[in-house]
């Protein structure tokens, strides 16, 4: 689900819209997150077979398939939720930083391709915190066509590195092609972020 919202409420989620089926596919995203770094640091750190490597890009493909079925379900029953906007980027963020982290550490992310890496982590930070102070404020920033764009092209950038030394063996570029995503996703971050700071900038000033 590629929403975000600033609105925030003191009252509590009621269990049943906490356990809505987008708000479950959300969860499983999260569940992924120690699942796929799991199987990339017992292969790439502990020395295990590359098969673990499609174990770990399986289960993120998955994963980022529930990214879209969760807006799709929210949107379908009408049941969107200042819950789940909240929740979906949190999940997106800590999936595709984890994996970013680990495949800089097992070394398929490496040299100049890190700062494509580190372009990435840094907005979302940043980002982050701006949308928490503007909720502050009250004041919504609504997530553009492009920002979800540059979602989905992160996880196919990530998706293509986690398969790395494995999925060279049958396509040879992969890798490559996946650091060359990495890097146009690392452009499409930085122009959605200049873009959020520029709609939140006023209320900066104004405060």
């Amino acid at each position: 689900m590629l929403f975000s919202g600033m609105t925030t409420t003191a009252n509590p989620v009621p269990t049943a819209r906490a356990f809505a089926l987008q708000n479950l596919l959300t969860y499983g995203r999260i569940v992924a997150v120690p699942v796929v770094v799991g199987c990339m640091y017992w292969q790439a750190i502990l020395g295990y077979g590359l098969w673990l490597r499609w174990v770990a890009f399986a289960i993120f493909v998955i994963a980022g398939i529930t990214d879209v079925l969760d807006g799709y379900v929210a949107r379908m029953w009408a049941q969107q939720s200042t819950f789940g906007r909240m929740l979906d980027p949190i999940a997106d963020k800590l999936l595709v930083s984890s994996c970013l982290l680990m495949l800089a550490a097992d070394g398929t992310i490496r040299g100049w391709a890190l700062w494509a890496a580190i372009v990435i982590l840094c907005r979302e930070i940043l980002v982050s915190g701006l949308r928490e102070y503007l909720a502050e404020l009250r004041v919504s920033v609504p997530v553009t066509a492009l920002a979800k764009w540059k979602t989905f092209m992160q996880l196919v950038a990530v998706g293509f590195l986690i398969a790395g030394e494995a999925g060279d063996r049958i396509f040879p570029a992969t890798t490559l092609t996946g650091v060359a995503l990495l890097w146009l996703s690392a452009t499409l971050t930085l122009y959605t972020g200049w873009d959020y700071f520029r709609a939140g900038v006023r209320h900066l000033i104004d405060d």
